[in-house]
């Protein structure tokens, strides 16, 4: 039997319907029509939830099955869906990030596989982390949130420099800024933000050894650690460290308003690498700034490395799961608002770069079509899209992992060290 419970088909008609059968567990292999009924759908707390509850009161009026929607506080959410999920009273569709927050539900046989041809309504690369052994466990619900490099473009035009396009232009950087008593990067290093020095170890590894590599060890093959690239990756961490890249107190540094995203502003610090996200820091703490001098590249190449310079890392986006609890027809159905223009509408209202792959047409009504436009091209060009490591790896092992990267970040871990811990974390 597959870890995933069951299969279903969604084939839609030219009047829009939807059917769906399901593929029995066990040898029978039979299939059996899928029932209407109510659906529990557990969402988080967020900003997209008046384009979710829209979706739902729509649905509903339609006469076809009715979805419940239950919005849960961002602190308690996955707590309450773990002891809700290891229960009888599980949700029949739930918000997830995908990757390793979902995997222990997959292999208890609490989710069923979709049809793969619901595939063809998002971009490829957005996709990846809502598989498990391949197989479709969660579509996407929201918009897509890749890391890449802001900057500011004032503290560049005043050093006469440019964005770095390769490694080696980033290291060139460094020298430059910390001549104009500028900190080249602006890193959140404190206790709690650990996670933002993960997204250098995701990016160097990748550019280093492909999205490959990951992929292996979140597939549970963790001896991949011992991979060349990742011991070359935290010597370049030790070696911007020790250059100065992100100043001499990045260990006391915050994340957002006060810390990263105000030093960059203020013409403290040139660079970032940060989420999509750091958009809406920056709107919200200096709109003028936002609007004249907020500038944002890719990532740069690696000389040598085997990944792809248009490989991305970051939060693909968030899923929408359907569990064995579900009334069948009525959740496969409902799973089609998730791609309907009034969907994709609403989330590009709210801000969002939505990965449907006709999303482009409704960036023109973005609040900066410009940013829009580069995080949507990103993504879509994208050959591969790596989930953020922690969120991939999940509580488990993406916890010890940050505290690793932390310890090397600030020098308590020789880059061999680290190596060792990190392999010593699951024997």
């Amino acid at each position: 039997m597959n870890r995933v419970s069951r299969r279903w088909f969604l084939t839609a008609t030219a009047a829009t319907a939807v059917s769906v059968t399901a593929a029995g567990c066990g040898s029978s292999g039979s299939a059996t029509s899928s029932p209407t009924g109510n659906v529990d759908f557990w969402t988080l707390q967020d900003p997209t939830n008046p384009v979710q509850k829209t979706a739902v009161d729509t649905f509903n009026s339609g006469g076809k099955g009715k979805v419940s929607m239950t919005v849960i506080a961002t602190d308690g959410y996955k707590d309450k869906l773990r002891t809700a999920m290891g229960s009888s009273k599980m949700p029949g569709m739930f918000f997830n990030w995908g990757g390793g927050s979902v995997d222990d539900y997959v292999k208890a046989g609490k989710l069923v596989e979709l049809d793969s041809a619901l595939e063809s309504h998002f971009l490829p690369s957005a996709l990846a982390a809502g598989k498990v052994d391949g197989k479709l466990v969660g579509i996407p619900c929201r918009g897509t949130q890749p890391v890449f490099l802001f900057y500011n473009k004032k503290v560049f035009s005043d050093a006469g420099a440019e964005p770095p396009k390769t490694y080696a232009d980033l290291r060139d950087l460094v020298k430059v800024f910390k001549g104009k008593g500028v900190t080249p990067f602006a890193l959140a290093g404190n206790a709690t933000s650990s996670w933002t020095e993960l997204m250098w170890v995701e990016y160097l590894v990748d550019r280093l050894a492909g999205p490959e590599l990951f992929a292996k060890i979140a597939g549970g093959d963790w001896s991949q650690w011992k991979d060349p690239a990742v011991l070359r990756t935290a010597q370049m961490i030790k070696e911007l460290v020790d250059s100065g890249a992100f100043g001499k107190s990045f260990g006391s540094v915050n994340y957002g308003p006060g810390g990263t995203t105000t030093l960059l502003n203020k013409g403290k610090a040139a660079m970032v690498l940060m989420g999509s996200w750091e958009y809406a820091q920056q709107q919200t703490e200096d709109p003028d700034f936002t609007k004249k001098h907020l500038g944002y590249v890719p990532f740069p190449s690696v000389a040598g490395g085997k990944g792809d310079v248009a490989d991305v890392v970051g939060n693909p986006t968030n899923y929408l799961s359907v569990t064995t609890s579900a009334a069948k027809q009525t959740a496969a159905e409902f799973l089609a608002t998730t791609y309907s223009d009034a969907y994709v509408r609403g989330l590009v209202e709210k801000g969002e770069v939505p990965i449907t792959s006709d999303a482009a047409q409704f960036l023109a009504k973005a609040t900066d079509p410009a940013y829009a436009n580069f995080q949507y091209d990103l993504v879509k060009k994208a050959p591969a899209f790596t989930q953020s490591w922690d969120q991939a790896l999940g509580l488990t092992l993406g916890t010890p992992l940050l505290t690793e990267i932390q310890k090397l970040f600030n020098g308590q871990s020789s880059p061999e060290q680290f190596v060792s811990s990190v392999l010593a974390i699951k024997k």
